[in-house]
């Protein structure tokens, strides 16, 4: 069907007339709106008064007292031993070794060697004898005397690890060899006593002197510093029993030694009630414990 061209304009004009004059009414409507707000806005405003705030220079809202120094709190949990830190046992030498500690990489004798943590608590105990599990006493005993003298809480940064841990934060052949491995070794620094670990020895020493086990017994009572290289500054000291390292700020930082505190360790040299000489060896190291 052919449309007239004439014909198919006019129809487009009148349709085009028709939407527009249909529009008209919507925007003169939108325009009333936007006048009256802007009439009621203007109203608004004119009603409003504005003003100054004056304060004179002596008055004040309130009084902030002048600062106090408090002690630290007692926690519960040290209520228990009469206000002194909690009393240290062997579960505070439990291996630290952790999964989620991100592998790292070492160069060894020319080679990349991948070190990876230990499952720590979750997958192993302590050293074993007997049957049972086991810190030298003498470690034990040492650091509680320190809590008791110092009325400060030891903080063990490293106790037992297991050979895998132990690699982990040091694979240096060096450390392969550490007695903390079999038990026999502690890593730690004094809370709020950070910066005079050579007070914290001295308590050690005056340890053999208080104790009536050892009394008269020289061998114990007397402390000699070993002259011969080592890993440390300060020439350890050591007597019978116990060999004492001191790790200034910069010494010893291994993954359980990140603090930046200058720290103590002390290592067993006799057991004084087995009597026999306490040395590494890789049958207590590697199989003298539980795994899960």
């Amino acid at each position: 069907m052919i449309i007239d061209r004439c014909k198919f304009s006019q129809i487009v004009c009148r349709f085009s007339l028709s939407f527009a004059s249909s529009l008209i009414p919507i925007f003169l409507l939108a325009c009333a709106s936007s006048d009256e707000s802007q009439d009621l806005q203007g109203k608004r405003n004119s009603q409003q008064q504005a003003e100054y705030i004056y304060r004179k220079h002596d008055e004040f809202l309130f009084t902030i007292p002048p600062p106090k120094v408090l002690s630290s709190p007692i926690y519960p949990w040290d209520k228990r031993n009469g206000g002194l830190p909690l009393k240290i046992n062997k579960e505070f030498f439990r291996c630290k070794g952790n999964t989620l500690n991100p592998c790292h990489v070492t160069n060894l004798d020319g080679e990349q060697v991948r070190y990876y943590d230990c499952g720590g608590i979750q997958k192993h105990g302590l050293p074993l004898k007997n049957g049972k599990e086991f810190i030298y006493p003498i470690l034990i005993d040492l650091i509680n005397d320190i809590q008791t003298r110092a009325h400060a809480r030891v903080v063990i940064t490293s106790g037992h690890r297991c050979p895998e841990h132990n690699s982990y934060i040091d694979p240096s052949k060096e450390n392969q060899t550490s007695k903390h491995m079999i038990g026999a070794e502690v890593s730690f620094y004094v809370h709020g006593m950070e910066h005079k670990p050579e007070l914290v020895i001295q308590y050690i020493q005056e340890f053999y002197q208080r104790n009536s086990a050892y009394a008269g017994n020289r061998q114990y009572q007397e402390f000699h510093r070993y002259e011969k290289k080592t890993d440390v500054e300060t020439p350890p000291w050591f007597n019978k029993e116990i060999f004492i390292k001191l790790f200034k700020k910069y010494e010893g930082r291994n993954f359980d030694n990140r603090h930046p505190f200058p720290y103590i360790s002390i290592q067993v040299r006799y057991d004084k009630d087995a009597n026999e000489n306490i040395n590494y060896s890789w049958e207590k190291a590697n199989k003298n414990y539980h795994r899960s």
